[in-house]
């Protein structure tokens, strides 16, 4: 069975509220690989590899995000496995 990979861009107020550390978390937790960097924007993008089941948990988690997170909208991209940056879920610099 291939991997659901997705890639997401989640802006709002996501800088500066350990979007990025609870992101890691979340994903880890739910065996996803991937990963995840600011954006110089002030979104945070992601990439989610793993069961459609689990991408799609994630994904609306990242509706929510961590407590201090204001999410005003998540937008979904079609990736390929070349973005990915090996088999665990990951920081990148920012972009």
């Amino acid at each position: 069975m291939s991997a659901t990979i997705v890639r997401v861009r989640i802006e709002g107020r996501v800088q500066g509220v350990w979007f990025r550390g609870w992101t890691i978390e979340e994903a880890r937790h739910r065996g996803l690989d991937g990963w995840v960097r600011n954006r110089v924007d002030g979104s945070v993008e992601a990439l989610f590899s793993g069961s459609q089941e689990a991408v799609e948990a994630m994904i609306a988690a990242c509706h929510r995000g961590p407590a201090a997170a204001r999410v005003s909208s998540v937008r979904r991209f079609l990736a390929t496995a070349e973005e990915l940056r090996g088999d665990e879920f990951v920081y990148l610099p920012t972009t």
